[in-house]
């Protein structure tokens, strides 16, 4: 009998894995694995609403998110983005400040807010579906006391911090980004040595697995491929997964269309531009050969004006 699975990068799909309450385990392990802090690892968290961050309609096709708060009071947002967007850096920074809005205390006798501005650590975790533009190479400030590293080729994980340029020291590390880049992970499952790593593959890979890969057969990520094995939803469960599945094949057919409408778009321009070039450049032979703006413009196509400017430049 073949197992079919859901998709994570639909929205159904992500808050089945990591959303809901009997999920908590799951997400608390793939954050430890991510995180890497063995001093300080996480045992609970509670889920946090999100109602202030008004994102677009466009942005909640494209963007899933969870908020949540661990029990020694840091945040995380953890989000699957499932394309590119303008701005896209500019975005995760802008809703990385709710978390450290919300952190002020407000008294309730003096109806004010409380604010000592002693923040708690906040995590905004990107789990992409698509490869940053600029990430390879990473623009870097150069300083003649930092040693820089030429950048790998294909890199999964980016783990940002305020750094200081000079001595590329950590400055503050209570606010941190990781941004993972899923096309760029491209292990083999027999070649999986760490708990991050696995998660990376059962993330990517789950939809088109037909069996549970021995290396994977732990408690946790058997809990992982129980909660996602699509036959044994209810029907209200199908109908939202459908209405997910659909949703994201509206937003890439609308990605699609519009990069197809941009290039044709770009391609007229293109032309546009190179007649208007080949015009100036007929233009500006005759005036060199000596004949009157009337001629010109009759020969070339273009304005008296523009005429005259190209005259001006020339002479």
């Amino acid at each position: 009998m073949v197992i079919f699975y859901i998709n994570p990068f639909i929205n159904f799909g992500f808050k089945k894995l990591f959303g809901q309450e009997n999920s908590k385990e799951l997400l608390i392990d793939f954050l430890n694995a991510l995180l890497l802090e063995k001093e300080d690892k996480i045992m609970a968290i509670n889920y946090l609403k999100n109602d202030n961050l008004g994102r677009t309609e466009s942005d909640r096709k494209a963007i899933f998110d969870i908020h949540c708060k661990t029990i020694n009071g840091k945040f995380s947002i953890v989000e699957m983005q499932n394309a590119k967007q303008e701005f896209f850096k500019d975005r995760t920074i802008y809703y990385a400040t709710f978390p450290i809005q919300n952190q002020a205390i407000k008294d309730s006798k003096k109806n004010n807010i409380v604010w000592t501005y002693e923040l708690k650590s906040i995590y905004s975790i990107a789990i992409m579906n698509f490869k940053f533009d600029d990430s390879n190479p990473i623009h870097k400030v150069k300083h003649h006391k930092v040693k820089h590293h030429k950048v790998k080729h294909h890199k999964v994980k980016h783990h940002t911090m305020l750094k200081d340029i000079e001595d590329n020291t950590i400055f503050y590390d209570k606010l941190q980004f990781i941004y993972l880049e899923m096309p760029n992970f491209n292990k083999k499952v027999q070649n999986l040595t760490t708990r991050y790593e696995k998660w990376l593959y059962v993330l990517k890979n789950i939809p088109k697995l037909q069996s549970i890969p021995p290396t994977l057969q732990d408690e946790i990520f058997m809990k992982v491929f129980t909660k996602s094995q699509i036959s044994s939803y209810t029907n209200e469960e199908l109908n939202e997964y459908e209405s997910s599945l659909k949703n994201l094949i509206d937003f890439n057919n609308s990605v699609a269309t519009a990069e197809k409408e941009g290039k044709i778009e770009g391609e007229k321009i293109g032309i546009i531009k190179g007649e208007q070039n080949k015009a100036q450049e007929i233009a500006l032979n005759l005036i060199k050969r000596g004949f009157d703006d009337n001629f010109i413009q009759d020969v070339s196509g273009l304005s008296a004006q523009e005429i005259i400017k190209i005259r001006n430049e020339n002479t």
